[in-house]
């Protein structure tokens, strides 16, 4: 949620590098993208320029202004091509305004540079979870595990495709260890209580959930659970947690 990571909440996006010295330029809100080619090494000065557009980018997304947002990190990544941490930027940006489509795109993009980047591999896996294709954020997931044996993102997100597709056993096993390794995170604690719960463990799904209340109260009201769109559950599991809930 954590994209890393992305953290257990399955929305976390990656860290903004260090802030430079000047402000980077703005980028125009009604400008296309116009691709301009870069050496396969940049120059210093296309690095530095890059950086700017990444943490412009980062400006814009903190306002939620995706549409300058994605031109910042599409210049940035024209600039300096082989940044990978700015490839998921962008990749995890163009999720983030729906636009589930593309952020396939330019994350594949990113895992054909380095197949073995965890951060991309968790990032895709999201994109694939919440666009409905189970199979996929399973396969990704999986890889990204392979990896990082301790990838609480990809442990967790299991656990909410596992659910998905009624295999509660391997949901259960993700789960818990989703827990193990971010304990002080209630996502992990609520998506393993959904899983109890429709497994048929109701005792277990409650006192599961409770654990998620006490890490943060607000998990006894209704009105709270909205926010789990945003950690990656699905409309149809935000209705089983509010059973949950009602029961606790």
């Amino acid at each position: 949620m954590a994209l890393g990571g992305f953290g257990c909440q399955a929305v976390k996006s990656p860290p903004p590098e260090n802030p430079l010295s000047k402000s980077p330029s703005p980028v125009a809100p009604s400008a296309e993208r116009v691709p301009h080619p870069s050496p396969s090494k940049p120059t210093a000065e296309q690095i530095k320029a890059a950086s700017s557009y990444r943490l412009k980018g980062l400006e814009y997304r903190s306002q939620q202004r995706y549409t300058e947002a994605i031109q910042a990190f599409y210049r940035a990544v024209d600039l300096d091509p082989q940044n990978i941490s700015g490839r998921v930027l962008l990749g995890w940006t163009l999720h983030l305004a729906g636009r589930e489509p593309e952020a396939i795109t330019e994350l594949k993009k990113t895992l054909s540079f380095d197949a073995n980047n965890v951060a991309a591999l968790n990032a895709l896996g999201i994109v694939y979870l919440v666009s409905g294709n189970l199979p996929l954020a399973v396969e990704t997931h999986h890889r990204a595990i392979k990896l990082k044996a301790d990838n609480e993102i990809a442990h967790y997100n299991l656990s909410l495709a596992y659910h998905l597709l009624k295999n509660y056993e391997q949901g259960i096993i993700h789960g818990k260890e989703a827990t193990v390794l971010e304990p002080e995170n209630p996502h992990p604690w609520v998506a393993l209580a959904l899983v109890y719960w429709e497994k048929g463990d109701k005792l277990l799904a409650q006192q599961t959930y409770q654990k998620a209340i006490n890490l943060d109260g607000r998990y006894r009201e209704s009105w709270f659970l909205g926010h789990l769109k945003e950690a990656g559950f699905s409309s149809g599991q935000i209705q089983q947690v509010e059973k949950i809930r009602q029961s606790v």
